[in-house]
């Protein structure tokens, strides 16, 4: 009968991807706050294809925030 090795993550590796999601998300998060929008479409950067397609979305879209400014004619 074959062996199936399970190969689980050790404590170092979940360590190390949860210190590089929290780099990932945290300014995306400030970004997201800051525009006006939900600070959770930030999430979106985790997900591959989403993550160019938010970075499109803050480039390109109106942002709630600047709204309330006056309008300089």
């Amino acid at each position: 009968m074959p062996t199936v090795f399970i190969l689980m993550p050790g404590i170092l590796e979940v360590i190390t991807i949860g210190i590089i999601l929290i780099f990932l998300v945290t300014p995306f998060w400030m970004i997201c706050s800051k525009a006006g929008f939900p600070g959770w479409i930030s999430l979106g950067i985790l997900i591959p294809i989403v993550n160019v397609i938010l970075l499109y979305f803050l480039a390109f879209a109106e942002w709630p925030v600047l709204q309330h400014l006056p309008h300089e004619d």
